[in-house]
């Protein structure tokens, strides 16, 4: 920045100390209409979730240090969900080498702050700010987070799956720019499902009709669920199901048994349930999130295996959902190259970075050019293996 704008820079330990109002303003503003927000996951109600269940906060190595931005006049100009981290689980932005390297030099890697939301490898603005905010505000936020790493002696600060436009712009500001990929779907005008499967190659179409009828051909019946058709026992029999696949995956799911709870309350709305049943059971489930031109795949989990039931309750069904919800993209979380096949494509992901060290830094920016080299020819490459029909 060549000038220091005239902001007050402050910290809260918990969203609570934030009116809904005022923080949607800059996560949503698009929302206030009472449409839906274009990003489920930075509004004032999801991270309130979080802290207020637990799943965040006390031991859980994430603390809530979040950011505002407020004009000389004591207007909100802009929020930013910041965490301060023990560990580095949850990010899906993986620095585990990093801290390793940092430590066996002799530094201390943890802790370190976060610019995120937690568990939520999905891209979304960071830098919150309300419309009409002055133009240097994202930068105000940056250099707030900076200060604060530099001024606790933290090792770094990690901004994670941030836009392409924050990237960009904290990238002229200092910071170090990672690249990763996720697969994504995107509509290509379609208006059903058989839309979809007409652009497919042939033998990639004939596999998805083979998959998507294998996946219910042991009785099994699917259920899309969202808002008031939500009820307390679809929570229940999903939490057994994110039990689960977090204790085969991870060790220990993220979120807690309350999380689920105060969903029912706050975030039935947002979300839509994808649940599988057989012969009167609850078999497994995927949880999704809706934006207002995204569907954002989250979790899945099941107490039965059925072949190809992960791809028609995760893919095929989000598809589905997003057409019929008139949505143009599904994200369907990280990592994946399985899905490829299936009709999603690899797309960037962004993140930006701020290393305390200065030959640290040095080090971790040399690998980072390596790596974005690296990323772009595999995006590249993966896309012309893509699974439509060529020449299109």
């Amino acid at each position: 920045m060549s000038e220091e704008p005239a902001f007050s820079i402050d910290v809260e330990t918990a969203i609570s100390a934030i009116p809904a109002a005022a923080w949607d303003g800059c996560a949503a503003p698009e929302a206030a209409d009472g449409d839906r927000p274009k990003d489920p996951f930075t509004t004032h109600r999801f991270l309130l979730t979080l802290e207020e269940s637990g799943s965040v906060g006390g031991r859980s190595g994430w603390l809530p240090r979040h950011l505002k931005a407020t004009t000389p006049d004591g207007r909100l100009a802009g929020v930013m969900p910041l965490y301060g981290k023990t560990h580095s689980q949850g990010e899906y932005v993986f620095d585990h080498n990093w801290a390793h390297a940092f430590e066996h030099a002799g530094g201390e890697y943890y802790p370190k702050l976060q610019g995120a939301v937690p568990f939520t490898p999905a891209t979304g603005r960071r830098l919150l700010t309300a419309p009409g905010a002055p133009a240097e505000t994202d930068l105000a936020l940056l250099q707030g987070a900076i200060r604060l790493a530099e001024a606790n002696g933290l090792s770094s600060l990690h901004v994670t799956f941030c836009t392409e436009a924050e990237w960009r712009r904290g990238g002229e500001y200092g910071l170090l720019r990672r690249q990763d990929q996720q697969f994504h779907w995107e509509s290509r005008g379609y208006s059903t499902f058989a839309d979809f499967l007409a652009d497919l190659a042939s033998d990639k179409r004939k596999n998805l009709r083979k998959e998507r009828a294998k996946a219910v051909e042991n009785g099994v019946r699917i259920h899309r669920l969202t808002g008031d058709d939500i009820r307390e026992e679809h929570w229940a029999a999903f939490w057994d199901f994110y039990q689960d696949t977090g204790n085969r995956k991870w060790g220990r799911p993220y979120l807690t048994r309350r999380f689920f709870d105060l969903a029912q309350e706050r975030l039935r709305h947002d979300a839509l349930l994808v649940m599988c049943e057989r012969g009167g059971r609850w078999i497994g489930g995927a949880l999704n999130f809706i934006g207002r031109e995204t569907l954002f795949g989250r979790y899945w989990g099941c107490v039965e295996h059925h072949p190809f039931l992960h791809f028609e309750a995760c893919y095929y069904q989000a598809i589905d959902a997003a057409l019929e919800l008139g949505l143009t993209r599904v994200e369907a979380g990280a990592q994946g190259a399985h899905k490829l096949a299936r009709g999603y494509l690899p797309t960037p992901t962004y993140s930006l970075h701020h290393i305390t060290d200065p030959r640290f830094r040095r080090a971790v920016s040399d690998y980072l050019g390596r790596e974005r080299a690296a990323v772009d020819e595999e995006i590249e490459y993966l896309r012309s293996r893509g699974p439509f029909r060529k020449g299109d």
